[in-house]
């Protein structure tokens, strides 16, 4: 299947996109409203909440507004590259689950985004009264899986 026609077909298929698709699709979270389906050999994510979607929308929007200085992003930079992106989404939600529960070990994987935003919510008075300053160190800290390289090195 072409890229284009994936494309076409994803935007079809997928009407309520996942914001968090690469991080669920990397096993760096996971989400109670999540919905993995295929197209040819391909993998998406859908989610199954427009309240959920929203609230991910917010989340995303105010981590990667905060974020900027820390990832060295411009607010005209529309999309991220992946690994800020993934910075973003995986270290901005274990941040968050540090705030919740302090005591718990940090774990491999954020296990539920929906479940954890809305704690968040209530714990906070809303997405913005959250205290960005002790979540920053999370989001710098959280490195992607290096690439790698095309050689092999027998």
């Amino acid at each position: 299947m072409d890229q284009d026609a994936f494309r076409e077909t994803y935007r079809e298929v997928n009407e309520r996109a996942c914001l968090f698709e690469k991080s669920v699709l990397t096993n760096r979270c996971d989400c109670r409203q999540a919905e993995r389906f295929c197209i040819a050999e391909r993998e998406g994510v859908r989610c199954r909440s427009a309240a959920g979607q929203e609230r991910c929308a917010s989340a995303l929007a105010l981590l990667r507004e905060q974020a900027r200085f820390a990832l060295r992003t411009h607010e005209d930079q529309a999309i991220l590259p992946h690994g800020k992106a993934m910075r973003i989404q995986v270290g901005g939600m274990r941040g968050i689950r540090a705030l919740l529960e302090p005591e718990a070990p940090d774990p491999e994987a954020v296990p539920d985004v929906d479940g954890l935003l809305a704690r968040a919510e209530a714990a906070f008075g809303g997405l913005e009264g959250l205290p960005f300053d002790r979540i920053m160190p999370w989001i710098r800290a959280y490195q992607p899986r290096p690439r790698r390289s095309g050689r092999r090195r027998d």
